[in-house]
């Protein structure tokens, strides 16, 4: 295993010599373009569906039917990031007397899994075969998914299909990176066709107005939200403050033998395979000196311990003594639907042992609550798909928060630490590199601040990793440890302009944007633009997020039973806003001379 560069992110060097290699060969097209151009195929494709079965009914041959079906594709394929690999992959595939618009959507996931199944059987790929079975199990629940779907009724998947289309691209990606340049080419197509699967059905989607359809949350019920896929009963379970003797979960793990399992990995092996019911895991406080995988075929497991700082999951695993970065994390999780509460994650390698994981995920739908994530250089693996973090302590100090996943990190302490002598401190490095995923790292409503004394030490608001690198920091109170410039080349002295960087109202010494760099990618926006990086439109979509106005959250704040007196109200935001800091107390004239930590207004 030595020999691979690690699942993760290459050094600077190397990065800056891959990507030369790279660019010569990739074709990127106005993406833009993509809804007008399949606007079109879809009235062209229906039309001439129509018209061919008059000409069938009419004796006439079927010449002009293939051609339509050839026309059509053409102009699909023209929306993608690459146009001959798309057009040679449908050619054969196509059956011009059931040219349907939705059938190219089938028919583009297909041919990704016939190409990435070809080339997982590689021997050159062998070191990535985990890898890429995550990608063919994510490649293969969208194809299913879409099976029985028409181009009416996509938008109700677009957020299921988008994700999984761009967690298996990153499964690829991550292995790309690690690999010897020589074997790249393996990879090259299967990778190119799920970029234009991601396309294609990003385009249908906008069809349906997906986007203009959804109904925008104010930035202070999001920040108070967790997410819909929380059931009552597991809101209950989070917001529970001690267990009742076991009575609420399904097994205990106790060092000292109270429990059925000493050990956290036994307790996950008696865990059902793909169950729909949530199997709740309570591991009682101690340290756990293990490495520990939530493997992908155990759904629904929730995991409750006795406080971050009580019960505690502790390894050392490390790039520089041989372990890859994908494989380093001291806790792992691969199951969907998984939900921790109350624990901390901690890997002890130390500054000099680089890339060393405390946590990572890469199961849709995980939830991390109340938890600690504790190491130096990239900390917290947020992989793929979709993620929420909220109260947490995260501490690092190179890339600490990185991957492509969506993720939300809300209301948590980001703590950046003493990292090695001649390191620089960057927070986040997000790794989106095709401009159709879903993918990015918000950071909302947290409090940003130095562990430690790092006066002489360069921290930073983030690196971009890939050429399409999306962080946004919304609502953070951010300390003067924050260099000025705030954003740090991945390479160089600038950064791609095809990243995206913002900042949205935040405050405290760190967070002036008068000094910030200059990147055409780094934008500074308004409150209407952060929306779209919140709980409801970035990671849930209208299916999942709870229909509320409520800031408060929990089931200790559902209003329904509440006493009917007349001086009791139900207010809005708008209302609410004046009993914060600056117009109740009027914090703005003293509160910022103190040095504590505040924020002026729900907003």
């Amino acid at each position: 295993m030595n020999f691979l560069k690690s699942y993760g992110k290459l050094d600077e060097a190397d990065q800056m010599r891959l990507d030369d290699r790279r660019r010569t060969r990739k074709r990127i097209t106005v993406v833009a373009l993509s809804s007008l151009i399949l606007v079109i195929v879809v009235v062209s494709a229906v039309v001439g569906t129509s018209s061919n079965k008059d000409q069938t009914r009419n004796g006439n041959s079927n010449g002009n039917e293939s051609q339509s079906a050839m026309a059509s594709i053409k102009a699909v394929c023209a929306s993608t990031l690459y146009p001959d690999t798309c057009y040679t992959s449908f050619s054969p595939l196509v059956n011009s007397t059931r040219m349907q618009p939705d059938e190219l959507v089938k028919l583009s996931v297909l041919v990704a899994i016939n190409e990435l199944s070809k080339a997982s059987t590689r021997p050159e790929l062998k070191n990535c075969r985990e890898l890429l079975d995550l990608a063919l199990d994510h490649l293969n629940d969208t194809l299913s998914s879409a099976t029985d779907v028409d181009i009416k009724s996509i938008d109700g998947l677009f957020d299921d299909l988008m994700t999984w289309l761009s967690a298996a691209g990153t499964y690829q990606q991550t292995c790309i990176d690690s690999i010897q340049e020589n074997v790249i080419g393996y990879l090259q197509k299967s990778s190119e066709l799920t970029s234009n699967s991601l396309a294609i059905i990003k385009g249908f989607s906008s069809l349906t107005n997906s986007y203009s359809s959804r109904k925008l949350m104010s930035l202070v019920a999001e920040c108070k939200e967790l997410p819909k896929w929380l059931s009552v009963k597991d809101r209950k379970l989070l917001q529970k403050t001690k267990m009742a003797n076991g009575t609420e979960v399904d097994v205990v793990v106790a060092q000292d033998g109270s429990g059925k399992y000493k050990r956290i990995g036994d307790a996950l092996n008696a865990v059902p395979d793909k169950s729909k019911k949530r199997f709740v895991i309570y591991v009682k406080k101690g340290v756990y000196y293990e490495n520990v995988r939530v493997e992908k075929p155990k759904w629904n497991v929730m995991m409750i311990g006795d406080g971050m700082d009580s019960t505690i999951v502790s390894g050392s695993l490390n790039v520089v003594d041989g372990t890859p970065t994908f494989q380093s994390a001291t806790f792992a999780v691969f199951g969907k639907g998984f939900i921790a509460r109350d624990m901390g994650f901690v890997n002890t390698a130390g500054p000099d042992k680089h890339q060393a994981v405390a946590l990572m995920s890469t199961a849709d739908q995980s939830v991390f609550y109340r938890c600690r994530i504790d190491a130096f250089q990239d900390s917290l693996y947020t992989h793929s798909n979709r993620q929420f973090y909220r109260e947490c302590n995260i501490y690092g100090t190179v890339d600490f928060i990185f991957g492509n996943s969506a993720v939300v990190i809300q209301n948590s302490n980001i703590l950046p630490r003493k990292p090695m002598p001649g390191q620089q401190n960057t927070i986040t490095a997000q790794g989106k590199f095709d401009p159709n995923q879903n993918t990015g790292i918000s950071i909302q409503n947290c409090t940003i601040w130095p562990f430690g004394n790092l006066s002489d030490v360069y921290t930073f608001l983030g690196r971009p990793w890939k050429n399409y690198s999306t962080t946004v920091y919304l609502n953070n109170m951010m300390d003067s440890f924050i260099d000025p410039k705030g954003w740090l080349p991945w390479v160089g002295t600038s950064a791609p302009n095809t990243i995206y960087y913002a900042e949205f109202a935040n405050y405290g010494a760190g967070a002036v944007t008068k000094g910030r760099v200059t990147w055409k990618g780094l934008k500074f926006i308004t409150s209407k633009q952060a929306n779209k990086f919140t709980v409801e439109p970035f990671i849930q979509g209208d299916k999942w997020v709870k229909d509320t106005e409520f800031a408060n959250y929990g089931v200790g704040v559902v209003t329904k039973g509440r006493v009917t007196w007349k001086g009791l109200k139900f207010i809005t935001n708008k209302q609410a806003n004046k009993f914060t800091v600056k117009p109740f107390i009027r914090g703005d004239k003293w509160v910022k001379d103190t040095g504590v930590p505040y924020k002026y207004g729900l907003l």
